[in-house]
């Protein structure tokens, strides 16, 4: 599940450096708000066995502003997309959102006007589309076809060799976080957008946005929907478009 978080905004663009970092702090905010100790858990551990954690966001959105070369555009009336698969902190992160007027975001004033419930598709095929609105991240081991490591730096591409293994595994290990069915599989890459790097708390991060099919049980694919593609979510990257 997902909340949309409707503002508006007199500011007229955003850094790209603030485009998605300021999330994250907003996530934190609004769990220590209403539930501190999975806030500390989150960022001390992560969550099932592999310390991941459970929520995505995305970045603002402001169909009316004007656009221009160079220049992430904002202004006027928009949204501020975040969710997770987890019930109890999407109710967090609503009653957090009760307690704010504005979101920071970046240095921009992003005025709350209201808070919407989205609900993820039913998936009752087994299948579905999920097209993303901000960069994939996802990191390979870092050897060529002949096993020889030739980086330590991964990040990995759609086009890559490791890209499809990579994004099925982070797939499974997200169902098995939730104690959900595992059998999800990526069934094909229908779309890749532009390449971009993002600045967040660790550094800059590159991918691209992506459209795949995926089949699995409805449940799991719902998970999915709520969190996220690839890795990274907490600072953005891989959120679904709606």
């Amino acid at each position: 599940m997902r909340l949309r978080v409707e503002v508006t905004t007199k500011a007229t663009q955003l850094p790209w450096e603030e485009v998605l970092k300021p999330g994250r702090s907003m996530v934190y905010d609004l769990l220590a708000r209403v539930v501190p100790e999975v806030g500390r858990q989150f960022h001390g551990q992560g969550a099932g066995p592999y310390g991941m954690v459970p929520v995505g966001h995305g970045a603002p959105v402001f169909p009316q502003a004007e656009k221009r070369r160079g220049i992430y555009a904002v202004g006027g009336r928009g949204w501020v997309e975040l969710g997770s698969p987890l019930f109890e902190v999407v109710n967090a992160f609503a009653q957090g959102l009760k307690q704010r007027e504005l979101l920071d975001w970046g240095g921009a004033a992003l005025r709350i006007l209201n808070v919407v419930p989205v609900d993820p598709p039913a998936f009752e095929s087994g299948r579905g589309r999920f097209r993303t609105s901000t960069p994939v991240v996802l990191k390979g081991t870092g050897r060529d076809a002949a096993g020889e490591r030739t980086t330590r730096q991964a990040w990995l591409l759609p086009g890559d060799r490791e890209y499809p293994v990579f994004l099925q595994r982070n797939l499974r290990r997200k169902a098995e976080t939730l104690g959900l069915d595992p059998e999800v599989s990526l069934v094909d890459v229908t779309w890749v957008g532009a390449k971009r790097s993002f600045s967040v708390g660790g550094g800059s991060k590159p991918g691209a946005p992506v459209e795949v099919e995926l089949s699995g049980p409805p449940e799991t694919l719902q998970a999915i929907w709520s969190w996220g593609l690839g890795q990274a979510n907490m600072a953005g990257f891989g959120w679904v478009a709606a």
